[in-house]
């Protein structure tokens, strides 16, 4: 099969990973309660699926019933980073064990370096994402408002737990959508059919963090390239490198939009 071939799978595999979309868009992206319809018609169309199919896509479930009884934002007091980071790792840590020691099939897995020395190529493109990130980021959050979603105080205590969930959330993006959620799809789908629903899944978490307006219109094509990066290059710290690098970015222009004398640097 291509990338893009229609997968061979039976309908309701189908229905429940259509249903699994739609439970990231309703339940985690705008936090509507018919969200959990869609997640329990997608988890009841799992006992009309395959053995295996229902084992590892329920792992799916499980971690985004977890996202759902959270709140999910950009608040860095030492409370809710503590219960927020305690759920995301949940959510990883989760699908990682049960398939390790419970299925013991090893079908998650942190692909972190692929043993050779970075390309060129790909060196320029972490560079590329800096420039892009830098011309697009604060005209984004300027023109939607969307800085509003995050809080920004003077002082060290502050801008360091600012700086620590920032990048925080870079990394668990990266373990969690592309690694876990991209890893478990890709053994019943076509990698571009299992790239667009783990996109689906990544932009919604993004959009309910508080990257509002047209951010899912950037957010998206984002989520496909770095699936598709993490694809050819199997190495799981150079799509970290790519979304920490973005990430940077995103921390000194909350600070600009905020205190515009603090950090000149943006346009």
């Amino acid at each position: 099969m291509t990338t893009l071939d229609l997968p061979r799978l039976k309908s309701s595999e189908l229905g429940s990973l259509a249903c699994m979309c739609a439970t990231g868009v309703l339940l985690i992206a705008l936090q509507l309660p018919i969200g959990w319809v869609a997640m329990g018609l997608g988890v009841a169309l799992l006992l009309l699926a395959s053995p295996h199919f229902r084992k590892d896509i329920l792992l799916i479930y499980l971690s985004l019933a977890l996202l759902g009884i959270t709140r999910i934002d950009t608040d860095v007091g030492y409370g809710h980073m503590a219960a927020m980071g305690l759920t995301l790792l949940l959510a990883v840590a989760i699908p990682y064990f049960v398939s390790r020691y419970v299925y013991k099939d090893y079908l998650v897995r942190f692909r972190w370096h692929h043993g050779r020395n970075w390309y060129k190529k790909e060196i320029f493109y972490v560079f590329f994402t800096v420039a892009v990130s830098y011309l697009l980021l604060p005209y984004y959050l300027s023109s939607t408002g969307a800085y509003l979603n995050w809080s920004v105080e003077p002082g060290l205590s502050f801008l360091t737990r600012l700086f620590i969930g920032t990048n925080a959330l870079g990394i668990w993006d990266e373990l969690f959508f592309v690694s876990t959620v991209l890893g478990i799809l890709r053994r019943f789908l076509p990698f571009g059919w299992a790239n667009i629903v783990q996109s689906v899944l990544f932009t919604s978490f993004l959009y309910e963090l508080g990257f509002t307006g047209w951010g899912p219109l950037v957010l998206y094509p984002f989520a496909l390239l770095q699936g598709y990066v993490f694809h050819r290059t199997e190495s799981l710290l150079y799509v970290i490198t790519i979304h920490l690098s973005l990430d940077l970015v995103l921390y000194l222009a909350l600070i600009h939009a905020y205190y515009p004398d603090w950090i000149p640097l943006f346009l």
